[in-house]
């Protein structure tokens, strides 16, 4: 863990004019032959790329000898460029820009919270590709496609609809940050542009859901809508009775990482 740790960053220019920023990335190289996967990490909403899960997987790829590829979307971590210039579109433009930059010959997608949503946007946006890299897997841990439209929206109280239209933002407090939760008028208008909860996604890869049923911020509901507009694939949903959002228990990693090994290493496309 502590190689891990200390692994500096490259920064990766995105964007033109007054919309660059700088993305900071951290590869861990693939092997050769068989071993020539990456993990593609995508962090959840203001999470970054040194939360327990995304070290986890990043120790997880040192010891199978594979890739792991991770990296702060603007606005987080150690990334340049504002938090509330964020939306779906923007850090979505980050993490293709990301495996252009790195080049993984196949990867596994692992996505936590808003990180599946950036997730299943990336697939449908490589599959539009003549050359892209396989996708191996996708593992989604309470994933969150569609937020802003089916959790926010239609529970937003008189006030924040208020402050949305007069500030531009409302904020709430956070259960996991002493600095509250700002949501913005451009991140909500964006997501109706980024709807995946549409129709059928078809991404080419097995799917491995993992959702606590225990969740505050991502009902287990959401999954079970989400499995419906999976119907091509080979799509399986573990739900975990006494889960909550964070995933990040003990065994709730030792069943991550199981299933990043299963899809990264006996799922061939």
């Amino acid at each position: 863990m502590s190689e891990t740790a200390t692994i500096r960053p490259i920064f990766l220019p995105v964007g033109t004019g007054d919309s660059e920023r700088q993305i900071a990335v951290i590869q861990r190289v693939a092997g050769k032959g068989d071993m020539n996967v990456s993990f593609v990490w995508l962090s959840g909403y203001r999470s970054d790329m040194s939360g327990t899960k995304a070290l986890e997987l990043d120790a997880l790829a040192a010891r199978l000898g594979i890739g792991c590829i991770r990296f702060d979307y603007s606005g987080h971590g150690q990334s340049g460029g504002k938090f509330t210039n964020g939306t779906i579109s923007r850090w979505l433009e980050e993490t293709l820009a990301v495996i252009d930059h790195t080049k993984p010959k196949k990867i596994v997608l692992v996505g936590s919270s808003m990180g599946g949503w950036i997730a299943l946007r990336a697939i449908q946006e490589l599959r539009k590709r003549k050359k892209a890299p396989t996708i191996a897997g996708l593992v989604l841990i309470a994933p969150a496609p569609d937020f802003t439209i089916d959790l926010i929206e239609p529970n937003l109280s008189d006030v924040e609809r208020r402050s949305l239209a007069e500030r531009g933002y409302f904020d709430e407090p956070s259960e996991y940050s002493p600095e509250p939760n700002i949501f913005t008028r451009a991140l909500i208008e964006d997501g109706r542009a980024n709807r995946v909860l549409t129709g059928i996604i078809e991404t080419g890869c097995p799917v491995h859901i993992l959702q606590g049923m225990e969740d505050a911020d991502v009902p287990f509901s959401h999954s079970l809508k989400l499995v419906e507009h999976l119907p091509a694939d080979d799509v399986v949903l573990t739900l975990v009775r006494d889960g909550d959002h964070r995933l990040s228990r003990p065994q709730d990693l030792e069943r991550m990482l199981a299933v990043a090994e299963t899809l990264a290493l006996h799922n061939t496309p």
